[in-house]
């Protein structure tokens, strides 16, 4: 299922610090989000950068891109206890996906076609500018209690236009390119894992993207100027 959108809505939802663990604080949801930002930052500076073309791009980078979405799993977390409205199984879905690029190919296969691809790079562009927004949208979010800088909430809900195909893009591409060599090495099974996880980015790029449009639509009218009667 495509996840380089994420849910646009999945808001952080105002924890009380007293009588709960320190990680469902705000304290815990701002450190969390604000580190991210960072981590996804570092990212893009890598495959911008990067005095080193493919493959050795990949081959220099692909553990560190795996361990800051690995990182993502606390996101599951935040939905088990309540820190953020969005659903667990959905939450659970979207992360599983990006997991299944960064340790079902990148780990388990770092001798497929796909992993020298172009499309390696316009995943990590796709990847770390998305996240930079979101979770930095998220963090100045819960910090200005509900009024984050216009600009942020801008981008939060423009760039997925342009990021999100080419994110899901990216992944497809990947995934696809990798079928051989996961028959190869792994069996025909888990080719045709790849095939089926594949099927579910149709469906699931139409709805999530239709989602986020109508979501852009109500917010960005939000910040519109009232005109006067």
């Amino acid at each position: 299922m495509p996840v380089s959108g994420r849910n646009p809505n999945s808001s952080f939802l105002p924890v009380q610090a007293t009588h709960h663990f320190i990680m469902t604080t705000p304290a815990w949801l701002v450190s969390y989000n604000a580190l991210s930002s960072i981590a996804w930052f570092s990212v893009l500076v890598l495959a911008t950068s990067y005095p080193e073309a493919q493959p050795q791009f990949f081959q220099d980078t692909q553990a560190y891109v795996r361990l800051v979405q690995t990182f993502a799993i606390v996101e599951v977390y935040n939905s088990l206890v309540g820190n953020v409205r969005s659903p667990v199984f959905t939450t659970a879905v979207q992360v599983a996906s990006r997991l299944l690029v960064v340790w079902g190919v990148f780990y388990v296969l770092p001798n497929s076609p796909a992993n020298t691809h172009w499309a390696y790079i316009t995943l990590c562009l796709s990847w770390s500018i998305t996240e930079i927004i979101r979770y930095g949208y998220y963090a100045l979010n819960i910090v200005t209690e509900g009024n984050p800088p216009k600009f942020l909430t801008w981008l939060r809900y423009n760039t997925f236009l342009v990021l999100y195909p080419t994110g899901v893009g990216s992944e497809v591409t990947i995934l696809f390119k990798s079928l051989d060599e996961a028959e190869r090495v792994v069996g025909a099974w888990y080719k045709y894992l790849f095939i089926a996880i594949l099927a579910t980015y149709i469906p699931g790029f139409y709805m999530l993207f239709s989602y986020m449009l109508k979501q852009r639509g109500k917010t960005l009218k939000k910040l519109s100027p009232k005109k006067e009667k």
